[in-house]
């Protein structure tokens, strides 16, 4: 699918100023904007950072207002060249950035507004990211609300049918709801659990970080506020103005992965190389008795359409005090579901881990699901 998800939208006249001049600190005053910037991430506890198109755009992904945006063409007749799809597009150098920066304990929760899926590619944990606008790899079904993380983009945008049936096992049975895109069109609400998320951390954060994002979507423009609010400090990292540069303690002009390779050096913080599509579910900080609200599910087979599966052979394991009965408020841990397609067969085992939810007393151990 063509980065160029925006084209698919509906017609909206209010994009916002675009266009705007880029403006480049020099060397001296660079160095001594990213030494001020460490000097805040060491003194911080809880470091927010919210994530915008500009983080983007060295895999090849266009940003919107730039000098180059899709907007910025759109306005002059315009449409960008991109030689990248989705699917081949990978994470940047500040992703990969901000996976090392969470590991090490220091970014508490990453608040993005990017559909492109990098941040989950990149292997930046789910329970610690709020994807305020959707995101092209992920299907959520529309009765149990479980999210599916795809190697491919979903066909379809707006929040629509993907033509995919859910598979989650609920109860004695498989939940067969419908499956939807999670993209948001310009007049449709922000996911409630993202949101209620995003606002949670950035009222708690003491330090709000802002990289490649001109802050003109709101509410995900207005929400870095909340940290000043709170006695907390604002940094905006863009080469164009923000609607926000007048209220933020630090403003860095520079591309942002300039800026967090000199961070990270300054910090004693190693950047992986990204080596393949890695998501994971949990943070290595995740607390004991942190619950989802909603499951997720890091899917295998991106290519199975319509299937309507008989449930066999199914074995349960029974919590301690078990009554033989169900308990929807009761949830129960088990591993991301793999599938193998086998002779025809569609098998599909569940093993017990801290990966996934699923709101059960009763632990799936193997399910043979048979076409």
């Amino acid at each position: 699918m063509s980065v160029n998800y925006a084209s698919g939208l509906s017609t909206y006249e209010n994009k916002g100023k675009v266009g705007l001049p880029e403006t480049f600190d020099n060397d001296v005053t660079l160095e001594d904007n990213v030494a001020a910037l460490e000097k805040l991430v060491r003194e911080s506890k809880h470091i927010v950072v919210h994530t915008g198109a500009g983080i983007s755009t060295a895999s090849g992904i266009p940003d919107f207002r730039g000098p180059n945006g899709v907007w910025t063409l759109e306005k002059e007749g315009k449409s960008p060249t991109v030689d990248v799809t989705f699917e081949s597009a990978k994470p940047t150098l500040t992703h990969m950035a901000l996976v090392a920066l969470e590991q090490a304990g220091m970014v508490k929760y990453v608040i993005t507004q990017n559909i492109d899926g990098l941040h989950i590619k990149s292997g930046f944990p789910r329970n610690r990211l709020s994807e305020l606008h959707g995101n092209m790899f992920i299907e959520e079904c529309d009765k149990c609300k479980t999210q599916y993380i795809r190697r491919t983009p979903v066909p379809t945008m707006a929040l629509r049918p993907t033509g995919n049936n859910c598979t989650q096992v609920k109860r004695r049975n498989i939940c067969r709801g419908r499956l939807h895109d999670t993209i948001l069109d310009w007049e449709d609400a922000l996911p409630d659990e993202d949101l209620d998320n995003a606002t949670t951390h950035a009222k708690k954060a003491d330090l709000s970080i802002c990289l490649g994002t001109s802050l003109q979507i709101i509410p995900s423009g207005n929400l870095p506020l909340l940290a000043k609010k709170n006695g907390g400090k604002l940094v905006i990292v863009n080469l164009q103005p923000t609607k926000h540069d007048k209220k933020c303690h630090l403003k860095i002009h520079s591309y942002v992965d300039t800026v967090m390779c000199k961070l990270c050096k300054k910090l004693g913080i190693d950047i992986p190389t990204y080596g393949g599509h890695n998501p994971r579910l949990q943070s290595v900080h995740t607390v004991k008795g942190e619950k989802y609200k909603r499951g997720v599910v890091i899917a295998t087979m991106d290519d199975v359409k319509d299937h309507k599966p008989e449930i066999k052979n199914i074995k349960r394991l029974k919590d301690e005090n078990d009554d033989g009965g169900y308990d929807d408020e009761k949830k129960c841990k088990t591993e991301q579901s793999t599938m193998i397609h086998l002779n025809g067969t569609m098998k599909e085992t569940l093993k017990v881990d801290e990966q996934n939810v699923f709101k059960s007393d009763v632990k799936i151990e193997a399910t043979e699901i048979v076409s």
